[in-house]
């Protein structure tokens, strides 16, 4: 189709941008662009129709209101998936919160377990897939460090950790916004560890912990062997924790710690506003509760630029932030580290109690790679990859779930969080999908109180023609579960 060229002002001109949105809408809904694909840039269409730029622009803004295409910053526009978006929860109703005693999950342990079954097909796992990981480079870089610093690659890198490795994460940690020298970091055995180490420094058995609400499964499990209280404060896919539920939460009960995952939480893929993220950090400042961030998934945002931490907010000191190369380079490598602050070296007494240090040679190659290897190129790479994996897995729980699906849209990450009508049982789809060599992970392990029963969590972390026929699978047995 060629159009001729008119100013936006000129009669006709409204027509013309409305010619070029149906043109791209047809093409759209004809599969020529799918769910997760890139569409062409402003100056590329206004080349193919022979229009000027602005007529492309409005003719995007109109396939944005029709919620066919969005913008990434920096990075384009692209086709968005067409399953509707999970609502958000109302938090007007001040009910009130309670602290849960947390119990060990038979059902966690089977899930975890089937998470490394081969057999099954992952559709469940947060767990980066190998295809997107820089192994064969990680596998040279290893064996060099090895023989370059071979009594270093055998002895304790005792606690804070391998300096050259600190020295390279306290850069990065710039990009988060978060100003630190090696001295101030500490290397754990993943963001697991971290996490752990900051439970331990700031509670006691019998405190509270206020926790999202859905949150991952498996720091409940650690909540619980810790013998804490979790306190759950709801979160919505958008902005993430709701402050305003958590000051009423504090202002009912005594508050240990507040943990959170401000972007790209699991399982809601939420990234909380900047101007939330202060307020957070704020209000638990006020009260002197320390925050425990995991930001694992940070560097995993869709668009160029990588989202601030809450720590980068934190002026008391009262912030302890946690992350690791799990989600991004080498989840086998078990390297993590905490920023603590206050707090380090409490952590670093109990690191060594608990094992002494992290494994050397890990944090040799990660170190070699972070200063050589190309890490910036890596992220922008699988950053790609995720973007594309999450739109198509979720355009395929639009084509095959039952009407009436709703969907979390996250800006990073790979993990989706799907809410199937009311009615439909998660953890008996969990044990069908099983029986199909299928695994998922049903919404109730994301709560203490028996919520959630029509959600399950999906990973995008891959997307080929065999997830794409589990998804269609999947879907088939969701129909079955439909409420009569």
């Amino acid at each position: 189709m060629t159009m001729k060229n008119r100013d936006k002002n000129s009669p006709g001109g409204s027509l013309l941008y409305e010619q070029v949105a149906g043109e791209m809408a047809g093409l759209i809904e004809q599969g020529t662009f799918r769910a997760g694909d890139r569409v062409p840039s402003l100056r590329q269409l206004s080349q193919r129709f022979n229009v000027s730029i602005n007529t492309v622009m409005q003719a995007y803004t109109i396939l944005e209101d029709q919620r066919l295409i969005e913008a990434r910053p920096q990075s384009g526009y692209y086709v968005r998936s067409r399953v509707p978006e999970i609502r958000e929860p109302d938090f007007k109703s001040r009910s009130f919160i309670a602290p849960t005693t947390v119990t060990i999950s038979d059902l966690c342990h089977q899930v975890m377990h089937n998470m490394m079954n081969h057999d099954l097909l992952p559709l469940g796992s947060a767990i980066p897939h190998n295809k997107n990981l820089p192994v064969d480079k990680l596998n040279r870089i290893m064996a060099s460090e090895v023989r370059r610093l071979s009594e270093q690659s055998v002895s304790y890198q005792m606690p804070p950790g391998y300096e050259r490795l600190r020295v390279q994460i306290a850069r990065r940690a710039l990009v988060a916004g978060i100003s630190s020298g090696p001295d101030d970091i500490l290397v754990t055995s993943g963001c697991v560890e971290a996490v752990y180490l900051a439970l331990r420094t700031t509670c006691s058995a019998g405190d509270t912990i206020a926790v999202e609400s859905p949150f991952y499964f498996n720091f409940m499990q650690m909540i619980a062997e810790l013998g804490l209280k979790a306190l759950e404060i709801p979160s919505t896919p958008r902005d993430g924790i709701s402050i305003e539920a958590l000051r009423y939460a504090i202002e009912q009960n005594k508050i240990s710690a507040c943990l959170i995952i401000a972007n790209f939480g699991n399982p809601l893929g939420s990234l909380m506003p900047d101007e939330r993220k202060r307020e957070l950090v704020e209000l638990l400042a006020s009260h002197e509760i320390p925050l425990i961030e995991d930001d694992i998934y940070g560097d995993l945002t869709f668009g160029n630029e990588r989202p601030t931490a809450a720590k980068s907010f934190d002026n008391s000191d009262l912030v302890i932030y946690c992350s690791s190369f799990s989600k991004t380079i080498a989840p086998g490598y078990r390297v993590g580290w905490a920023i603590a602050g206050r707090f380090q070296g409490e952590m670093e007494r109990l690191k060594m109690i608990m094992n002494i240090a992290t494994a050397s040679p890990t944090q040799l190659a990660l170190a070699e790679f972070l200063a050589n290897g190309g890490y910036d190129h890596h992220l922008r790479s699988i950053r790609r990859t995720h973007a594309r994996n999450v739109s198509q897995m979720a355009d395929a729980v639009a084509r095959y779930f039952p009407a009436g699906t709703c969907i979390t849209h996250p800006s990073g990450g790979f993990i989706l969080w799907v809410e199937m009508p009311a009615g439909t049982d998660a953890i008996l789809l969990y044990h069908r999908a099983l029986e199909q060599g299928i695994s998922i992970v049903p919404g109730p392990l994301f709560s203490l109180s028996n919520k959630y029963g029509n959600h399950i969590r999906l990973s995008a972390a891959q997307w080929d023609e065999r997830i794409e026929q589990g998804i269609k699978t999947l879907g088939a047995l969701a129909h079955d579960l439909l409420p009569v």
